[in-house]
């Protein structure tokens, strides 16, 4: 399953930037408001040491990493549903992503203006989200009206479509996003189709100047207080500087660059540990001497499950799963010590596999 994340926030706030300190797709940044006229969309490596530990014990022809996909939608503005700036025509670029990742503008910059006339995070956020809130709204206005004659008709289901299209009415129209909504997962299916955007969880970006990167600045100080009372993750990047370690081809040059700028990892690898906390996801191996993959699965996924992350097939022909801990391979060096020492085990349709699971699929079709 390919994890997809939607880059978002008002114009010149950095996204772009962000975006081309993550992806080996390099989009153009532009100083100017509502420059943009595409979305940009890059894949990127998820980072886990694992897979190298796992070769060194097993030779193989290549190992290959599990990937996120960024979206990086142009700049907001006050009035993008509406038509204001461009937004509004890229507003559909992430109705289908799993996680929205909302950079918010930290930093002062004299060159960058701001298109408010004043830095204020907490301010970019509350529009933001009132945008997203006005779509939303606008998409499930335009079901009930079509839900309400379909009770008319004498539709069974139609009754209960609209008791909770209007529960998440009355929830926007008190200007509060959909993602803060009590529902439960059976009454979720009745809007799934609308791939409401304040639903959507969401990562907080504050990105300030260089210099702020470890321990923030009085602007993410604001936002982490405003966001006190949510189970919100707020994460502090400088997009400056990741940009520029990200040009740099040698990964010794990279972190060292990192290192001067008083930091352990890039950005971007707590932006993805962030979205897999957030999305409650995990990544099982596959160990073979053709290749050592990861594969990502949600939380909970049962072995037939994971195995059809893999291929269709195995999941509908699943016989059993051979599963070996991570742990115990690194600590035993290999597959057969492991079956020796009683480390494989035999599970069935029923196994919940565990982050870092070893699995070898048994099936027949």
């Amino acid at each position: 399953m390919a994890l997809q994340c939607g880059i978002i926030g008002i114009t010149n706030s950095g996204k772009t930037t962000l975006f081309n300190s993550m992806s080996n797709t390099r989009a153009q940044s532009s100083k100017a408001a509502f420059s943009a006229t595409k979305s940009n969309v890059g894949m990127v490596y998820v980072p886990d040491n694992r897979l190298y530990e796992l070769a060194r014990l097993q030779p193989t022809q290549k190992i290959v990493h599990t990937t996120v996909e960024f979206v990086d939608i142009p700049g907001l503005a006050k009035g993008a549903s509406t038509g204001a700036g461009v937004g509004n025509k890229f507003l559909a670029d992430i109705r289908n992503t799993d996680a929205l990742i909302h950079v918010l503008r930290c930093f002062d910059d004299n060159n960058l203006p701001h298109i408010d006339g004043s830095v204020n995070p907490v301010r970019d956020m509350e529009t933001v989200d009132l945008e997203l809130q006005v779509k939303d709204l606008e998409s499930v206005e335009k079901k009930i009206s079509k839900t309400e004659k379909l009770v008319k008709i004498g539709d069974k289901n139609a009754k209960k479509t609209l008791e909770v299209l209007q529960m998440h009415k009355e929830h926007l129209e008190s200007f509060r996003s959909l993602r803060s909504l009590e529902i439960s997962k059976n009454d979720m299916h009745h809007v799934a189709d609308l791939c409401l955007l304040s639903a959507k969880p969401v990562i907080y970006v504050c990105n300030v100047n260089e210099g702020f990167a470890t321990e923030g600045n009085s602007y993410s100080q604001q936002v982490e207080k405003a966001l006190s009372d949510q189970e919100a993750e707020v994460l502090i990047v400088a997009a400056d500087v990741e940009s520029e370690i990200a040009e740099l081809d040698n990964e010794v040059d990279r972190m060292e660059f990192l290192k001067d700028a008083g930091l352990n990892e890039p950005g971007v690898n707590k932006l993805i540990k962030a979205a897999y906390r957030l999305l409650r996801l995990n990544q099982f191996f596959t160990v073979g001497p053709k290749e050592i993959r990861a594969w990502t699965i949600s939380e909970g996924m049962t072995a037939p499950q994971a195995a059809g992350v893999i291929h269709s097939d195995l999941e509908r022909g699943f016989i059993r799963a051979e599963v070996i801990k991570y742990e115990d391979f690194i600590t035993l060096g290999s597959e057969s010590a492991c079956r020796d020492k009683g480390k494989l085990s035999i599970e069935g349709k029923n196994y919940v596999v565990k982050d870092g699971d070893i699995l070898n699929i048994r099936f027949n079709v």
